[in-house]
């Protein structure tokens, strides 16, 4: 672990730019609404776009990275995020910030997939790999963490596009730490099958059509024929995107791979996760600042919780997980996320104490599951596969994370009437938010809790196989 540091450095910088990126831009989203006259929609895709591009294209980069090589890609992708953040200077609309997530998004997918394969690449003995991927994992969530607190901090004396120019230095480092610390690709470790073109796009369309669609429902209406055109291309093209791997001789993703009982589960668990902390995200960022009226700053000392259970959780991952395996550890972390989102759903209306919970149960959740979920995926593949891999678990993280943000969002705007980021509520306003916040934190329960289920019986039947199956 000593002797690579300096690779380690450069890879969790990567990871703290995922995290850090979306939590310290949610606690601005209020600020940015009135400053730039955006719609509850609008603040939605702020944060929505991004996910969407970076979960859209992960897999195809992935699939690049293990055959053109996992630095050379990221070395590539972080020079683009630094430009696209830099970029955050020029922004005075809407639409402008927008296209600065999207570009920021796309370079993202070209990063962070090869954070974790090239950490898992350093070690050849799982309990280090699980310490070296517990190392960035921690860099990154207590990101993840104090970015709330340090965006409500800065907004009282800075304009919010300092949050977005953060990226900069930390692209640098990056930067300097991959291309000092980590060797150069050896031909052996790729494979040069060649790239499934027409299956990247399919697949690329069926994630971006599936997170469009509900906010096209409620800006458009169901009576409106475009909705549903977006629906039903959703479907046709993840139809297409099957068809296209079974048959494919190359496919960009091989559905055997995904079959695999620990590869399954794991992007089970991880998109429960993600699902549940991206909409809870939301949901209290809005309920401190707007519902409750609390300050930017205030608002981020409300974040506490999460906080001082993901920095304090670094130290129990690895002796937890040792007492309870890698899959157990996995399932169980999945399950308090999904608990706490229920309670916020039930009682997050009724006072702060229960929000805490909340974001206490779903940080120490994800403390846990984002080290052992991408670990027990990579277990499962062939090494030549494993940013491929590291895409999967990222994707199913991100497109969750958007879902998790679309229905939020497309929740509260069907039930919120007029704009949602005006000051001085109503009190029918004040109760539309109330019950848009409440319904939206139970259907990501449910949605959540059904994914755990899954991996858990998935997980099982694995276990219950001579040799795991893997």
């Amino acid at each position: 672990m000593r002797q690579a540091w300096v690779a380690l450095a450069g890879l969790a910088a990567v990871f703290l730019f995922e995290m850090l990126d979306n939590s310290i831009l949610n606690t601005a989203l209020p600020t940015i609404g009135r400053q730039l006259q955006a719609s509850s929609t609008g603040l939605q895709w702020v944060t929505g776009s991004y996910s969407v591009i970076f979960g859209g294209l992960m897999l195809i980069f992935g699939a690049i990275a293990d055959r053109f090589g996992r630095r050379r890609i990221m070395l590539i992708g972080l020079v683009l995020l630094g430009l696209a953040s830099l970029a955050t200077v020029f922004v005075t609309t809407e639409q402008q910030l927008i296209a600065v997530r999207v570009a920021t998004g796309f370079a993202a997918a070209m990063t962070t997939p090869g954070s974790m394969a090239l950490a898992f690449r350093l070690f050849a003995e799982d309990k280090l790999r699980v310490r070296a991927i517990t190392l960035i994992s921690t860099v990154g969530l207590v990101g993840f963490a104090i970015g709330p607190v340090i965006g409500g901090l800065v907004l009282t004396v800075a304009p919010w596009q300092v949050l977005l120019l953060v990226n900069v230095p930390i692209a640098l480092l990056a930067f300097f730490g991959v291309r000092s610390g980590i060797a150069a690709d050896r031909a052996e470790e790729l494979h040069r099958d060649p790239l499934d073109v027409p299956g990247a796009l399919c697949g690329t369309a069926t994630i971006v059509l599936a997170l469009i669609t509900p906010t096209l429902f409620v800006n458009e209406g169901a009576g409106s024929w475009l909705p549903w055109l977006a629906a039903t291309g959703t479907v046709v093209a993840a139809a297409l995107f099957v068809v296209r791997e079974r048959l494919s001789r190359y496919p960009m993703l091989d559905l055997k791979l995904i079959s695999r009982p620990l590869v399954s589960s794991g992007l089970a668990f991880k998109a429960a996760t993600g699902l549940a902390t991206a909409g809870l995200g939301y949901l209290a960022t809005l309920q401190l600042q707007l519902a409750w009226g609390w300050p930017p700053a205030l608002a981020a000392l409300g974040m506490l919780p999460q906080v001082l259970v993901l920095v304090a959780g670094g130290a129990f991952v690895s002796p937890f997980v040792e007492k309870v395996g890698l899959e157990r550890a996995a399932w169980l972390s999945a399950a308090a996320v999904v608990l706490g989102l229920a309670v916020y759903g039930l009682l997050g209306g009724l006072g702060y104490l229960w929000l805490a919970i909340s974001l206490a149960l779903v940080a120490a959740g994800l403390r846990v599951n984002g080290v052992v979920a991408a670990t027990n995926v990579l277990r499962g593949l062939p090494e030549n596969r494993t940013t491929i891999g590291v895409a999967l678990v990222d994707t199913s993280s991100e497109v969750a994370t958007g879902v998790g943000v679309a229905l939020a969002g497309t929740i509260l705007a069907a039930l919120f009437t007029g704009s949602i980021a005006t000051t001085n509520w109503t009190v029918a306003q004040a109760a539309e938010f109330r019950a848009g916040a409440s319904a939206a934190g139970l259907l990501l329960t449910l949605i959540a809790a059904v994914l755990v289920a899954w991996g858990f019986l998935r997980g099982r039947s694995g276990s219950s196989l001579p040799g795991n199956s893997e």
